[in-house]
């Protein structure tokens, strides 16, 4: 499998059942006859109900499925992205972009904001990334080593913003492509992994915060 169609594959579907209540009417404005006709469609209505509910429930699409049917209906740029602390991965389209800047947004409007692939702030999810400065970037898109520092700044719950600063460290990974950013800081350490490719990073796998976790962002459609 090429690099392209590995960024074209990466599920979860859930089928909700209702039921219908029926009214009634009073014994003075119905018959007999009317009120057994009821019955009948009431009965038929549960035996129908009964079958349908014995057979078995429609598989779960795959990651494969699911990125292919959104290419299919969304001609924009689209990326996948697993949280692995929230067992979700929706696939986001871009709703908007700012020069290299691109936000990508779910239907229930949570958004991650990417820069040419690397994170940099997250909106709608709770204990939100408000904007990440790395001043690692330059070294893993050139894939060089070094250090830098790196600093978050979260959305508190008084709505002012708190800064955690990490003292970070850049070098290739085992495979070909791949660098790995190391950081340490407040008692915390994390781990991103970057595949760089030219001026972007089309796959990666990156630290959002103590509270969020891990999220690994794979480019759909650039």
């Amino acid at each position: 499998m090429n690099k392209g169609t590995m960024f074209r594959t990466a599920g979860l579907c859930a089928l909700l059942a209702g039921l219908a209540a029926c009214g009634n009417t009073s014994t003075d404005e119905t018959s007999a006859t009317g009120i057994l006709g009821t019955l009948r469609d009431t009965v038929r209505q549960e035996v129908a109900q009964r079958r349908e509910g014995s057979k078995p429930a429609a598989p779960a699409k795959t990651q494969q499925q699911r990125a292919a049917e959104a290419l299919r209906v969304n001609p924009g740029p689209l990326v996948m992205v697993d949280f692995e602390k929230l067992g979700q991965t929706p696939i986001m389209a871009m709703t908007g972009q700012n020069g290299a800047m691109r936000t990508f947004m779910t239907p229930a409007e949570e958004a991650l904001i990417l820069r040419n692939g690397m994170l940099v702030g997250t909106r709608g999810l709770g204990n939100d990334l408000s904007v990440a400065e790395p001043q690692t970037e330059a070294l893993i898109r050139a894939g060089r080593s070094g250090n830098g520092q790196r600093v978050m700044r979260y959305f508190s719950g008084d709505g002012l913003e708190r800064p955690l600063q990490f003292d970070c460290t850049v070098a290739p990974g085992p495979n070909a492509g791949v660098m790995i950013e190391s950081c340490k800081g407040h008692g915390v350490s994390f781990q991103n992994n970057y595949m760089v490719q030219g001026s972007q990073i089309p796959v990666s796998r990156q630290w959002v915060g103590p509270a969020l976790g891990y999220v690994t962002i794979q480019t759909l459609r650039p």
